[in-house]
């Protein structure tokens, strides 16, 4: 397995079922190589040194038990992305976890084609928040940013910068919707809105949804 077409992928959860079935999901799907699945973080280490790993997908409790071993001996070494996977209502950990610097923040209620196209984006160098948790990642970020000021800016929408429909989609970004809800949101394919964001971080000069959104509220552009 040493192509570099191949992403090879190191999983550990608690859960024994969700584990085999996302690594029987992901070994089905062209270009990804399961090293191993387990339970047991102390395995990673000698994993690393004697094989070549992409990928590590780690449940968000485990990743927070051993969140200072990982940083000494996972997070160092630049060519391993790391992504956690939260369940329902786990949400909180979001903020912890990217300050820490995770790759990737996943929920485990994906749909498999969504989860596989956010393993994708984030093996190819970008950062990943699963929409439905990105909103209080924003939220933490803007309570930081203005050192405790309660006061509200006044939104200012950049239409002077992008097109109104632009600015709505931004909007909806940042409330946390997904590509499909905004299309509905706006009675529009998902197609549009693909290319709606698209046209957005080519203008933002951003790589991702979480850098546009704190742009936009790092500027006052939309409302939290």
């Amino acid at each position: 397995m040493n192509d570099k077409q191949i992403t090879n992928i190191v999983i550990l959860d608690h859960q024994q079922l969700f584990r085999e079935g996302l690594k029987k999901v992901l070994e089905s799907e062209e270009g990804f190589h399961i090293v191993v699945s387990s339970d047991d973080f102390s395995v990673v280490p000698s994993i690393l040194q004697t094989e070549e790993v992409d990928v590590i997908l780690m449940d968000v409790n485990l990743y927070l038990k051993h969140k200072d071993q990982i940083k000494e001996e996972v997070l160092h070494e630049q060519d391993v992305k790391m992504i956690v996977m939260s369940n329902d209502g786990e949400e909180f950990y979001v903020a912890e976890t990217m300050k820490r610097g995770v790759d990737g923040y996943l929920l485990k209620e994906m749909d498999v084609y969504s989860f596989i196209d956010a393993l994708k984006m984030i093996k190819s160098g970008l950062a990943y928040v699963h929409p439905k948790v990105s909103h209080d990642l924003v939220k933490d970020y803007r309570k930081l940013a203005s050192n405790g000021v309660e006061e509200e800016p006044q939104v200012q929408r950049p239409l002077h910068l992008y097109t109104k429909r632009e600015c709505e989609v931004l909007q909806l970004l940042t409330d946390g919707q997904s590509n499909r809800e905004i299309a509905e949101t706006l009675s529009i394919s998902e197609k549009t809105v693909k290319n709606h964001v698209s046209s957005l971080f080519k203008k933002m000069q951003v790589k991702d949804r979480t850098q546009a959104v704190v742009r936009a509220i790092r500027n006052n552009w939309v409302e939290l």
